[in-house]
């Protein structure tokens, strides 16, 4: 530590020799500062503050219905573009200020001024509360300055609002109208695959290998009812044998027995059959031909029944008839009959169905697959061109709502303004920047004179310097004139620095009190 404060003070003394040097630099220095600082033009801040309402009464009522806009992000947005190339130029024009540029570097240099200087701040602790800022020598060109930033800021801001609207707007319109073209296309398309297809469409919830099975299963079923209506009718066929070796039947005389009520019962029960089969089946159906078939053999049947009666009511009483059990065991089997071949043209046609539909193995199910592709092909555009339309209507509706209302409201809070004192430059501070420069660039020209021509200032710094013992030292006598001489020498760097702290006073006094000698002899000049 000893060292060092050694060396310091071996620096301090060698630079000490230096100290008119030091004055020479640092007076004129100091004195050109605050003469530059003084004939700095005086600077006038113009400011306004504006507030943002993004809150309105419909926004909650629409939600839902209307697209809900993010007018915060657009703020954001011209909140960080507002010092932009286009709008300095706005700014140049309505100020008046392109006429100074007289080429295209100058119109650079221009609007590289004006961004650098305009501030736009949000205000802390106050949402959606900004701040324009701009400052000029000139108050009423900076209160321009601010007027024009706040026209741009609050028409840049609508104009995006309704501009995304209208670009959205088309968007949709054109995307509607390409979903229209291909859903008519897909129509189309599906349109002619059933066209091309007829006859091997699927069933309505069903595939190919669903509607084989039941074919198969209706035609086991079908088979099954034939073996039975075959034992039926077989059975029918031996009562009637056995019947032929009874006792001949001699029809009573009484008038109740000349009726047929049974047979005219079955042929109602028919007949009401024959209407329900008409409902569901042509006349071609095999039940159909079949129930007519039983109905006409009844009918038949019954003629025969009458006759006979006829006949026997006219031969006498003792006189053979035919017998009623073997009529109605004929018209039985005649119904058998007919039923058999009902059932066997049924079991022809589902053994047709089941042929066909193997024969149609490799096709049937591509069928189905196509048609399923183009099905979901079709449901996925229908779906996208509704919801296309829903969302037309909801972006013309908002639209409809920012044209009728204003979804951001600009309050001015306070309009642009030019306060009479000067906001700049700050002379005081620049000026006592200029004395600790002034004295600054002196020590160091005093100490760079100091290394320029070093001296010894000790005998232990001789010796570190030479590596050699010092023998000895001879002391510096100062003569009378010397010695005064040193001491005016003194009292001149004192004085001289004095005045230069005196002088400095007067200026910062001045500049406190806002007087300016200068200008008032420009002004006088």
């Amino acid at each position: 530590m000893q060292e060092i404060i050694t060396q310091i003070l071996s620096h301090v003394r060698s630079t000490w020799r230096y100290r008119w040097y030091m004055v020479l630099v640092s007076v004129p220095l100091c004195i050109g500062g605050w003469t530059f600082v003084q004939l700095m033009p005086d600077q006038y801040e113009a400011s306004a503050r504006v507030y943002l309402d993004t809150q309105s009464i419909l926004k909650p009522l629409m939600r839902g219905l209307a697209v809900d806009s993010n007018v915060r992000s657009q703020i954001d947005i011209m909140t960080k573009t507002l010092l932009s190339r286009p709008n300095m130029e706005k700014v140049a024009r309505m100020t008046d200020l392109d006429l100074r540029a007289k080429t295209p570097d100058q119109m650079d240099d221009l609007l590289d001024m004006l961004s650098g200087k305009i501030k736009l701040e949000e205000v802390p602790r106050a949402r959606d509360l900004y701040k324009i800022r701009y400052e000029d020598s000139n108050p009423q060109l900076a209160k321009k300055v601010v007027q024009s930033l706040l026209t741009i800021f609050v028409e840049n801001t609508l104009g995006e609002s309704r501009k995304d609207t209208d670009s959205a707007q088309g968007f949709l319109d054109q995307q509607i109208k390409e979903y229209e073209a291909r859903l008519v296309a897909s129509e189309d398309r599906l349109k002619d695959f059933k066209r091309r297809n007829i006859g091997r469409m699927p069933g309505e919830g069903s595939d190919y290998f669903q509607n084989l099975q039941a074919a198969i299963g209706d035609k086991e079923q079908a088979e099954l009812q034939l073996k039975e209506a075959e034992d039926r009718r077989q059975e029918l066929a031996r009562q009637l044998q056995d019947s032929d070796s009874m006792p001949a039947y001699t029809a009573p005389t009484s008038a109740a027995t000349s009726a047929t009520p049974e047979l005219d019962a079955r042929i109602n029960n028919l007949q009401s059959r024959l209407d329900e089969l008409l409902l569901k089946y042509t006349n071609q159906h095999p039940d159909v031909i079949a129930v007519k078939r039983t109905i006409a053999d009844l009918q038949k049947q019954k003629q025969e029944v009458l006759a006979a009666q006829a006949k026997n009511s006219q031969g006498g009483e003792n006189e053979p008839a035919t017998n009623p059990y073997q009529a109605q065991l004929k018209l039985a089997l005649s119904e058998a009959d007919a039923n058999v071949a009902a059932l066997k043209g049924r079991v022809n046609a589902y053994e047709k169905r089941v042929e066909n539909l193997k024969k149609l193995v490799n096709i049937l199910p591509e069928v189905e697959e196509q048609l399923k592709q183009l099905n979901r092909d079709y449901d996925v555009t229908k779906r996208n061109y509704e919801l296309l339309l829903a969302r037309r209507e909801s972006a013309s509706l908002s639209e409809q709502m920012n044209q009728n209302t204003d979804s951001v409201k600009f309050r001015v809070v306070d309009p642009p303004y030019v306060p009479p004192t000067p906001s700049g430059p700050d002379r005081p501070l620049l000026s006592s920047g200029a004395l600790g420069g002034g004295i600054v660039a002196g020590l160091v020209f005093a100490i760079f004179l100091a290394q320029l021509n070093p001296t010894f200032e000790s005998r232990r710094a001789l010796m570190e310097a030479t590596n050699l013992p010092v023998l000895g030292g001879v002391s510096m006598i100062w003569t009378d004139g010397q010695s005064r001489r040193r001491r005016m020498d003194l009292l001149g760097f004192s004085f001289v620095i004095v005045i230069l702290l005196g002088f400095y006073s007067a200026v910062m006094a001045m500049q406190i009190l806002g007087i300016n000698p200068i200008a008032h002899i420009k002004g006088l000049l």
